[in-house]
């Protein structure tokens, strides 16, 4: 170990002591004052930020809400469209069908019309082989 180069008597330790005694509360003031200083600088620098951040995410949460109503108006007017859009649609199937029921009544006509050819062409054919027949019998009776 060092030795002490100078070697201090009971009296002056005592006169440091009370020196010490005597002062320590104002060094100790003086770094409490330093301390609490440095504590308040720095919850002002915090009290800042935050206040900050606070202006930060509120301007950020508005910009957000103003996307979400512009989506909104985005969703409700492709809603729209496309409810013109399946009006658009029905109004042709309406006319689709109108078609196919015209289309239909046309055919039930033609159809009637072939039948009466056909049941007279039947008629004319019936005729036809009995007066062959009867032809047939007769030339065959000579």
């Amino acid at each position: 170990m060092v030795e002490a180069a100078v070697e201090i008597g009971e009296k002056e330790l005592k006169k440091i002591g009370t020196y010490v005694k005597k002062h320590l509360p104002e060094w100790m003031g003086e770094l409490r004052r330093e301390r609490e200083l440095d504590l308040v600088e720095r919850i002002v620098r915090v009290e800042e930020e935050v206040k900050s951040l606070r202006e930060v995410m509120e301007t950020r949460f508005s910009a957000v809400y103003e996307r979400f109503d512009a989506v909104d108006q985005r969703f409700e007017s492709m809603q729209e469209h496309m409810e013109t859009r399946f009006e658009a649609a029905n109004e042709r199937f309406k006319s689709i069908d109108q078609r196919f029921e015209t289309m239909q009544q046309y055919m039930d006509k033609r159809f009637e019309t072939v039948d009466k050819r056909f049941s007279q062409l039947q008629w004319m054919m019936g005729i036809g082989f009995t007066l062959m027949a009867a032809l047939m019998g007769v030339l065959n009776f000579f």
